[in-house]
């Protein structure tokens, strides 16, 4: 049963402990394990990678089958139906067309005394793209890493995602790879595919930046391989909160909350609303949408520990609950979502309206699924091409200019006590002299 919260108290803490739900101490015990697949990798290659597979994925493959053949990319397109396809083709449009709006541009400004300053923007050499499996296969998250990616212009982009019985892959998975661009495809999942990717085996190549969800296990080995590579980020459990008022559909409220928690176990379904009716309501259709769900027993573990009903004095009350939150996805099914948004500060993704449920970002809106979670939408931001694109900075001094500004350089490096970075400018002052 969504429990109902009236008690304003117990707000705060509620939201905050669901929050924080990857942070206990299992996590702590995981963290070791993911340490140990992360040095084994990295020491012994296709080997610990193997060994790993088997352990945990229960998968025993040989080095040469790790690599998805293209022979079996051939069959793949003769395993989708037509209208998936279509479907497909369809997302991959709309995603390129938004994301080719966000490629940043290199520029060069010419200034006084012929300074020359500006910023070039490059992609990375290596895209590594994780895509998670297990409980149901994502081809709509193989679109939305592969073609930000190929947006960017990366010349290499290398995907990995765990098989299912019999080392197979789900065909939409491999049809979406290669609608999307991505050259090269491994059937490992989890630490270890992390760590191949951050490190490089004998058959797995190193990349440079590693972006994808993934379970708690992934998570925690893209926090400890960050530096050695870059990352999108470390995105948890997913998420969504709803604001609704008492012209909000209480079925349609329900079936988003339900949208959310049929991911995970751990994933969050959070309402706040100002309507004690609607509250109830909701309560009751998602009680009815759950019989006979096909996934009703991982969903009902995620309402059950992570669902949430909270009546809120006002709109401005539950914004503020909102950013307090700073929810991954955020629903406005409110009569003027537009006159609420300005209220609105941390979130992933904003969803407006009661025709704009967050499936529709999901899948083929064009913005990036693959979002801040846990609170992380204060300062960080949704997957993009910047993710796969980094800038240096462009200097061109003349003599003039160099001149110009010698004195202020050496005040500063003499106060650092860097002589020598005083000194190189001016001998270039003096020769010129």
């Amino acid at each position: 049963m969504l429990r109902i919260i009236t008690q304003q108290a117990d707000v705060r803490a509620e939201l905050q402990r669901i929050c924080d739900r990857t942070h206990d101490e299992q996590v702590l015990h995981k963290e070791a394990t993911v340490r140990e697949v992360l040095q084994a990798v990295k020491r012994q290659g296709d080997k610990a990678v193997l060994h790993y597979t088997a352990e945990f994925d229960k998968q025993t493959l040989k080095a040469e089958e790790l690599r998805v053949t293209g022979s079996e990319l051939d069959a793949a397109y003769q395993q989708v139906s037509k209208e998936l396809l279509g479907a497909l083709r369809l997302a991959c449009r709309q995603i390129e067309a938004f994301h080719r709006q966000r490629v940043p541009k290199s520029w060069v400004h010419f200034g006084d005394d012929e300074v020359v300053l500006g910023k070039r923007y490059t992609p990375v050499d290596r895209a590594g793209l994780y895509v998670p499996g297990g409980r149901a296969a994502y081809p709509s998250t193989v679109l939305m890493n592969a073609i930000p990616a190929h947006v960017a212009a990366v010349p290499h982009i290398v995907m990995v995602t765990p098989p299912g019985p019999g080392g197979v892959i789900n065909p939409a998975v491999l049809v979406a790879a290669q609608e999307a661009g991505v050259q090269e495809i491994y059937r490992i999942g989890g630490a270890q595919a992390i760590a191949a990717l951050a490190y490089g085996t004998e058959t797995i190549p190193k990349v440079n930046v590693i972006t994808g969800p993934g379970n708690i296990y992934v998570t925690l080995a893209k926090k400890l391989v960050y530096g050695t590579v870059g990352i999108d980020s470390l995105a948890g459990p997913s998420e969504v909160l709803v604001i609704a008022d008492e012209s909000a559909n209480a079925v349609h409220v329900a079936a988003d909350l339900l949208a959310q928690a049929e991911h995970d176990p751990m994933a969050a379904a959070i309402l706040l609303t100002t309507d004690a009716a609607l509250a109830k309501n909701v309560q009751v259709a998602l009680e009815r949408q759950l019989v006979d769900h096909p996934r009703r027993i991982d969903t009902e573990k995620a309402i059950a520990h992570y669902g949430l009903i909270v009546l809120v004095e006002s709109l401005q009350a539950a914004a503020e609950l909102s950013n307090e939150f700073a929810p991954e996805h955020l629903e406005l099914e409110v009569k003027d979502p537009w006159a609420l948004l300005p209220q609105i500060r941390h979130a992933g993704a904003i969803f407006l309206g009661y025709s704009t449920p967050e499936a529709v970002g999901d899948y083929l809106a064009g913005p990036n699924h693959t979002l801040p979670t846990s609170g992380a939408a204060r300062y960080a931001s949704a997957l993009g091409v910047e993710t796969f694109l980094k800038h240096s900075s462009i200097i061109q001094y003349s003599q003039t200019a160099l001149q110009n500004v010698a004195g202020a350089i050496d005040v500063l490096a003499t106060a650092e006590g860097l002589p020598s970075h005083a000194d190189s400018v001016r001998r270039r002052i003096q020769q010129e002299e």
